[in-house]
């Protein structure tokens, strides 16, 4: 670092010292609303003219060029957002007045993902008083946002070297591609998003490259209003005026100067307050050294080019850069590059600082599922990345993307999403589950495909918690059905289903179906489906009156004690055993009159289905959908698994399973 300070000395020119960018701000609030040119209004509409889209709050610590920076809401939405005030006086800050109008303008005419998006603009004149308003999308200062990224770690310079990228990408299109000056490059004209993007803003000295030749002459705001940016950042062409000789040298120039600032800025933490600063090397990373040097380099034309530096740049070979850059391009790759990229993506974001995979990376496999330029697998990275959100978080940046998905007609999309129904299940309101989503995935059920049926069936198990009565008699048409499906595995598992789901119907439907649903399973050709009905009967012992388990489930069951499959008799037998006992201790409590019989039975229903109900719900919201595992505390597991894993398999491998205890 000592090596290299003399030579930095010799690039360097003079600085002085500049007065801090704070400028008071007062408490304003404005009342707002629709889009408007620029222009004079308060004259040609008085006190009824065009009012701002929304309301002002708070301000920032800290102004720019005259500029106060406010947060702000959308009156139509809510939406935050940030307004930029501007008041001059017509007759004595002219210039200041024109140099505002031309950010206003540029911010409106430049479209770039990292430049400050502009909402809306607004001038309203009152006698001499000028009053600029500039909506945009909600962000913040940057040298505000940085007190808040933790120091010292690997992460930290990770997000750093992205958000550097992101504003050299700007700097690279408005010098390389607009041949556009900006002339205040520094940490003062940064901003970041809510989802951590860095973006520049700060227009107002925008020029194009070859009128700033023409100097005071021409109308390059720049060479009118250079005065508003502090010496550090500039190098000693734009110091000195020399306007001349700016487009003789390459359009990048003077904002490469201000990208080597706002480097040293970024890694030290703080604006710089003089030139002889920039020879502080000791913060910068040694992998960005050179470029550093280069961008700060006293001759205009060697200044490093920012295209340059985004292309080249060892500082960016870093996995949330690579991450990023891959989701920000992923139009352009084919669908191997993707698939191995979401494959291992989840291992990667194990090794990211949260907030940029929460804030950044998330919403970005969201849009692209929702785009359709994401295969189902980003699926998995997407729910891992938001498995730490509180629900309120989740409601907001997952939940709109994943009740979307549910109405894509992709089928592998809809697997992904049943499969892993339950690592988000929990986030979901019961409003959102009970409206939307069973309805969309209830398509499911009447699906061609056997294996997209059964995957329907076993995810409804996480959503009956949440589901209405009016949901669930719509679920029991469909059940009805599938308790006669061409494939046998969904016949036995549509059983389970019923029993798992008994604690939240009402007692009138409960009785109404049960009995009957299960009699049924208990005649069917396969023999894991009567092993189900017999499950299903022993699981749902309160439902059934003693007459009933009389007259029809005994009857129903006992003939199953000489079924052929060893597997289905053992079940009988105990079943059968469960209901004698029941039976037995009637009759004893009958001993004691019909009406204390009656009482007794009633509390040991009342508490029978009070632990089925408990055990439902807490297997309910953790029940596995894939490979039919059962969820924690399921009153029963899954009779049949099916081993078919992809979509389009005309048949289902059956591992068909024994009969016995909860396991089968």
């Amino acid at each position: 670092a000592d090596a290299q300070a003399p030579r930095l000395a010799a690039v360097f020119g003079s600085s002085r010292a500049h007065s801090a960018f704070a400028h008071p701000p007062s408490a304003f609030t404005v009342r707002a609303r629709a889009m408007s040119m620029f222009g004079s209004f308060g004259n040609l509409f008085g006190a009824s003219g065009p009012q701002l889209c929304a309301d002002i709050g708070e301000p920032y610590a800290k102004s720019f060029g005259g500029w106060t920076h406010h947060r702000g809401t959308i009156k139509e939405d809510g939406t935050a957002c940030s307004v930029f005030k501007f008041v001059g006086n017509a007759q004595s800050d002219r210039r200041s007045i024109e140099t505002a109008r031309n950010g206003a303008k540029r911010l409106k005419l430049t479209r770039h993902p990292n430049v400050v998006h502009l909402r809306e603009s607004l001038e309203v004149e009152k006698g001499d008083e000028i009053t600029i308003y500039v909506v945009t999308e909600a962000v913040q200062p940057l040298e505000e946002h940085l007190r808040s990224v933790p120091s010292g770690t690997h992460q930290r310079d990770e997000y750093f070297a992205l958000g550097i990228r992101q504003v050299a990408t700007a700097v690279s299109f408005l010098a390389n591609d607009c041949k556009l000056v900006h002339g205040g490059v520094c940490m003062a004209a940064v901003f970041v998003t809510e989802r951590l993007d860095w973006k520049l803003g700060h227009l107002d000295l925008l020029s194009d490259l070859q009128n700033v030749g023409r100097g005071t002459m021409g109308d390059a705001r720049i060479c009118h209003s250079g005065y508003v940016i502090p010496d550090q950042y500039k190098p000693e062409e734009y110091r000195r005026g020399d306007w001349a000789s700016v487009p003789e040298g390459p359009p990048w120039a003077i904002d490469a100067w201000g990208l080597g600032c706002l480097i040293q800025e970024v890694y030290r933490g703080e604006p710089l307050g003089r030139t002889d600063q920039l020879r502080e090397i000791d913060h910068v990373p040694q992998v960005l050294l050179k470029d550093y040097q280069r961008l700060l380099g006293s001759q205009p034309a060697k200044r490093y080019n920012p295209k340059k530096l985004v292309e080249n740049s060892s500082l960016f070979a870093n996995k949330l850069v690579e991450t990023i850059a891959f989701l920000d391009t992923l139009t352009l790759k084919d669908s191997i590059e993707k698939e191995q990229f979401f494959r291992h993506l989840p291992r990667v974001l194990e090794t990211l600082a949260k907030a940029p995979v929460e804030r950044k990376i998330l919403p970005q496999i969201a849009e692209a599922l929702e785009f359709g330029s994401a295969p189902a697998l980003a699926v998995a990275p997407m729910l891992h990345a938001a498995r730490d959100l509180p629900d309120a978080d989740f409601a907001k940046k997952v939940t709109p993307s994943l009740v979307k998905l549910f109405a894509s007609s992709d089928k592998a999309l809809r697997v992904a999403l049943l499969e892993h129904l339950p690592l988000y299940v929990r986030h979901l309101s019961d409003k959102i589950v009970d409206e939307t989503l069973y309805e969309r995935a209830a398509t499911g059920f009447t699906d061609e495909d056997a294996f997209l049926r059964e995957l329907t069936l076993k995810s409804t198990l996480s959503l009956a918690p949440k589901m209405s009565q009016r949901a669930h008699q719509s679920l029991l048409k469909h059940l009805s059905k599938l308790q006669i499906d061409e494939e046998p595995a969904i016949r036995a598992n549509t059983t389970i289903l019923l029993g798992n789901i008994a604690g939240y119907l009402s007692e009138a439907t409960a009785k109404r179906v049960l009995l009957n649903a299960f009699t049924r399973a208990l005649r069917d050709a396969f023999p894991p489906a009567r092993t189900a009905g017999l499950m299903a009967l022993g699981a749902t012992t309160s439902y059934y009156e003693p007459n009933e388990i009389a007259s029809r489930v005994l009857p129903a069951v006992t003939p199953l004690v000489g079924d052929v499959e060893k597997d289905v008799r053992d079940r009988a037998f105990a079943t059968a055993e469960t209901f004698l006992d029941l039976m037995k201790k009637h009759s004893k409590r009958l001993e004691q009159g019909p009406e204390a019989a009656a009482a007794a039975l009633a509390a040991d229903k009342e508490l029978a289905r009070q632990k089925e109900r408990a055990a439902a719900r807490a297997g309910g919201a953790a029940a596995g959908t894939r490979d039919g595992a059962p969820g924690a505390g399921n009153v029963l597991s899954w009779a049949v698994n099916a081993a078919a894993r992809r979509i389009g398999r005309g048949s289902m491998d059956i591992a068909a399973g024994g009969g016995g205890g909860e396991d089968a």
